[in-house]
């Protein structure tokens, strides 16, 4: 409602990163109107949602299933205003939920060879829409060490996978002679990371609730972590990795925008339904969510 009223004049979509619009050409990009834009995003958050309320009750990481993780994860997607557009970032999300679903699944399964090479393939895919994606690399390590004993080819074949969009993508560039663009390709994995940062704090006073969430979320689950099965242990682990490295990855793209921190509401929202699936004082996690929605929508039209 709160961008509907007060309409940008133009959205631009970019769907690719620049080295992949070289040899993939979609013609969907920047082809909607500014209403067509939110109105599509907003069917994309809500069927994201619908996906990962699923995979959260498929694999029990709450006490029952329900719709509460839907719930966060819409809320979640609805903090800043440039999170309900168009963006990389939003379309990177559907290949997290997925790759997500597919680390809750390698401590299940005999061989995971399988499995981390279909998740290394999806990074890969991920990379060339939105290249900061490629981050999620070091989950295929992080998760192994959390839910497997060392099989050294679990361990390399993610990375085969990986690399085998990326051998196509070279290829490419090989046969039309531009092998020194891709080269270019790799040069924002050797930025360094900010020292300073400038930060307008008034922007995001509406991180404060979810602030406050994720403490809870964590002292909770700390009180039952040895209470809980060995499986959801590892799960919240792994999603508290992927969490932080979805935030820390906004340093490849130097003119990164905040749209960027959608690729944390995945991991977020699942620590989030956490704590309100195991709350007790239903009066304080309630008016809580209450001033988490209110925030929101305060600063969305202020």
């Amino acid at each position: 409602m709160a961008i509907f009223i007060d309409l940008p004049p133009r959205l631009n979509f970019e769907f690719l990163e620049p080295f992949a619009k070289f040899f993939i050409q979609i013609p969907i990009e920047n082809s909607f109107s500014p209403g067509a834009n939110i109105f599509f995003a907003a069917i994309l958050i809500f069927v994201q949602a619908i996906l990962f309320n699923r995979i959260v009750n498929n694999h029990g990481l709450l006490n029952k299933p329900g719709y509460l993780p839907a719930l966060l994860y819409i809320t979640s997607a609805s903090l800043f205003m440039p999170f309900l557009v168009l963006s990389p970032t939003l379309i990177c999300n559907f290949l997290l939920i997925w790759i997500m679903d597919k680390f809750l699944k390698i401590g299940k399964t005999p061989n995971a060879i399988m499995i981390m090479f279909d998740i290394g393939m999806i990074i890969a895919v991920g990379a060339l829409i939105y290249f900061p994606f490629i981050v999620m690399l070091l989950m295929l390590w992080l998760s192994l060490l959390l839910y497997r004993s060392f099989n050294w080819r679990e361990w390399v074949s993610g990375l085969v996978g990986f690399l085998t969009i990326f051998f196509f993508v070279g290829v490419f560039y090989y046969w039309h002679d531009d092998i020194a663009l891709f080269y270019k390709i790799w040069l924002p994995l050797t930025n360094k990371f900010p020292s300073v940062f400038k930060i307008h704090y008034n922007d995001y006073l509406v991180l404060v609730p979810v602030v406050i969430m994720m403490i809870l979320a964590m002292i909770q689950l700390r009180e039952n972590f040895f209470r809980s099965f060995i499986s959801t242990r590892k799960a919240f682990q792994m999603l508290f990795f992927m969490f932080i490295l979805a935030a820390l990855s906004f340093y490849i793209k130097p003119d990164f925008r905040l749209f960027h921190f959608l690729l944390c509401v995945p991991p977020g929202a699942v620590l989030l339904a956490y704590y309100f699936s195991n709350a007790t004082k239903r009066w304080f996690y309630e008016s809580l969510f209450l001033v988490f929605v209110l925030t929101i929508q305060y600063f969305l039209f202020v």
